[in-house]
């Protein structure tokens, strides 16, 4: 048993040297996953985000371009609902409705998505109002319209014809007006950024309605506005189910809207977490991942060395599971650990004492979140003890 400890000493030794640096080595800092949690607070097991690239005045690296001012991407992306070439027209590196010709669609169907498109009303139609001026939109998966028309109107005590507010640009047509009017003068070209989430159904019933978020010429105007129903010109028409990915469809109401820079990315439905979310985890999924999560980390511990990596390793093992094995590992790594922590003179106890520290941390993790007890290891009481001393 000499031997041993003397042997761990030496390497333990080279452990603290070594890790010093090491980022990572005390796993636990906040709360360890749980029941709706795969993963614990400030993880470094928790798979990092894809990158994408934003290159200024471009769409962003993992966008698909539905437009980018050429007759090719009309070709490639668009047609009418029935899938025939759209009529639509490319005019000065635009792509403008011809009136009469219907709907725009996307060849592609997409479901969640970011959606970018800059638009703009025709000068002619500056001083049209109600339904006349640049009429439009954009209708994401041909059921759920934001409205496009001139609304621009910096004199509200003016008397003019206006459109009805759940009608003006940036509205979720006939829902919701926009918070507030981002509008700029025909003739100005504007941006919509649309971030849209469909319903979500369960054995036939809504789950969630939906949410639609606009920024309309970078101003907020729908703040994850809860949908309430189909697109329609004067009745609402309640959310029907429907398939979880159709076209995208730009409106044809019989003006010359010319469009550019037409860009869309998929995005995962929020409902889709099913490992790390309060909404929508479901329990069998987030015990699998911990359970691979801690078979991952358990086999990089050995657990013939009680030094601090692997006391510190299996601490944070036992945070995702408690099988019976990493419990035994557990339980033997942390004796040996206090058994050479009573060997260590006090000046060799100073020079270590930011990892008892932080050893000790990662016990109280555990125990504020009732992992373990306060009394289920002995090594806790001797960390605790070293750490008071100066």
């Amino acid at each position: 048993m000499k031997n041993t400890l003397l042997a761990s000493a030496a390497l333990l030794c080279v452990v603290f040297s070594s890790a010093a640096g090491e980022r990572g080595i005390f796993g636990l800092y906040g709360d360890t996953p749980d029941a709706k949690h795969a993963w614990a607070v400030h993880d470094f097991n928790r798979p990092y985000p894809k990158q994408v690239e934003t290159p200024p005045g471009k769409p962003p690296s993992d966008a698909i371009v539905l437009f980018d001012g050429t007759q090719k991407s009309v070709d490639e992306n668009w047609c009418d609902r029935k899938g025939n070439p759209t009529k639509w027209r490319v005019k000065d590196g635009l792509f403008v409705c011809t009136p009469g010709s219907g709907l725009a669609c996307t060849r592609r169907a997409f479901g969640d998505a970011q959606f970018h498109v800059e638009w703009l009303s025709p000068v002619a139609d500056a001083k049209k109002h109600g339904q006349l001026g640049g009429n439009s939109g954009v209708i994401p998966m041909g059921r759920y319209e934001i409205q496009i028309l001139n609304s621009y109107d910096p004199d509200p005590s003016a008397d003019v014809e206006r459109n009805y507010p759940d009608g003006i640009a940036a509205s979720v047509y006939a829902q919701n007006p926009p918070l507030v009017n981002a509008s700029r003068p025909a003739g100005m070209w504007q941006t919509y950024d649309i971030i849209f989430h469909q319903p979500i159904w369960k054995d036939g019933k809504v789950l969630h309605p939906g949410t639609v978020t606009v920024l309309h010429n970078g101003v907020l105007v729908q703040d994850a506005w809860e949908l309430e129903g189909m697109a329609t010109h004067r009745v609402r028409i309640p959310l029907r189910q429907h398939a979880a990915k159709l076209p995208w469809m730009l409106q044809d109401h019989g003006d010359p809207v010319p469009f550019r820079n037409i860009w869309i990315r998929e995005i995962p439905s929020r409902w889709d977490n099913t490992t790390h979310s309060e909404m929508s985890a479901k329990e069998e999924d987030v015990r699998a991942l911990r359970e691979q999560t801690a078979a991952a980390l358990f086999a990089k511990i050995d657990v013939k060395v009680p030094d601090t990596k692997n006391v510190n390793g299996i601490l944070e093992v036992l945070s995702y599971s408690k099988k019976p094995e990493y419990l035994k590992a557990a339980q033997s790594l942390c004796a040996g650990y206090d058994a050479w922590l009573k060997t260590l003179p006090p000046d060799k106890l100073a020079a270590n004492k930011r990892y008892i520290d932080g050893t000790l941390k990662g016990f109280n993790v555990l125990i504020r979140n009732k992992v373990i007890g306060a009394n289920d290891y002995p090594l806790r009481a001797t960390l605790e003890h070293f750490s008071k001393q100066k």
